[in-house]
């Protein structure tokens, strides 16, 4: 039998889907909402609170709690590691028509506003043990941050590391003003020599902390996924790092494995 906090969500929700009351509308008060539906305040306030870790609603302080817009969702494939390696070679007019973010957004590129911070850090001590290098090595820390124009969070945290070393032959890959790169971090790292030679991903999930619920426009308690991203070359050697923070409220992650047929006895 259901709680009775759990009927007010089930309630609501089914309501919000059905489009009453419309996105950016303000909720009944929860005075008013426990009157509908005869429990307590506190009751209601766990109803409103379900909805909200499930993004469907966000409280202002002060003023009530609203219905959410439908964000943008994002549907990463590991079928885009393929599509990146051949685009890293494409002609330069193809690879400006369209980035991995509109890949897996279905969202064209005058839609999106991109922002990118380079730094210099030396390797700590798991960062090297991860990329083969020594501690203290020279690393380029690249953190990006994509975001629908007609919203105010990025789609997803990403934090990008390149040993120095591997790509100062070519300067323009220091510069975080040359972002957005056509092409992305394989065409780039294909600019010094280097071939992307398989991809390895671990999935992790967790709650946000409270620095990436701000910045991400999470209620508290959503959970995020966390993607960790090792890229090798063809000689086996870790070129490239990168650790992205996925909202769990608007993020897919589909795996497609193709499989051998067997052969007729």
């Amino acid at each position: 039998m259901a709680k009775a906090y759990e009927t007010i969500a089930d309630t609501l929700r089914a309501e919000i889907r059905a489009g009453r009351p419309v996105p950016g509308a303000r909720l009944p008060s929860e005075d008013e909402l426990s009157d509908r539906f005869g429990y307590s305040v506190p009751t209601v306030r766990e109803g409103l609170r379900v909805l909200q870790s499930e993004g469907l609603i966000e409280k202002v302080h002060g003023r009530g709690s609203y219905v959410r817009a439908p964000r943008p969702r994002v549907r990463r494939t590991n079928a885009r590691h393929q599509w990146e390696k051949d685009r890293a070679r494409a002609p330069e007019r193809v690879r400006l028509e369209t980035g991995a973010t509109e890949h897996d957004t279905g969202l064209d590129l005058g839609d999106l506003r991109f922002g990118a911070v380079y730094r210099e850090i030396e390797a700590p001590r798991d960062l090297a043990d991860a990329m083969g290098v020594e501690p203290g090595t020279p690393l380029v820390e690249r953190s990006y941050r994509t975001r629908y124009e007609r919203e105010r969070v990025p789609f997803n945290l990403s934090t990008s590391y390149l040993v120095r070393a591997d790509v100062e032959g070519n300067p323009d890959l220091l510069d975080a003003d040359r972002e957005p790169w056509p092409g992305g971090t394989w065409h780039q790292l294909a600019t010094v020599g280097i071939e992307i030679d398989r991809v390895e991903e671990r999935v992790t999930a967790r709650p946000a902390t409270s620095e990436e619920a701000a910045e991400l426009g999470l209620p508290s308690g959503t959970g995020v996924l966390v993607l960790h991203k090792t890229c090798y070359d063809t000689g086996g050697r870790v070129v490239e790092m990168s650790h992205v923070v996925l909202p769990g409220d608007r993020t897919e992650l589909l795996f497609t494995t193709p499989l051998e047929r067997w052969r007729a006895e």
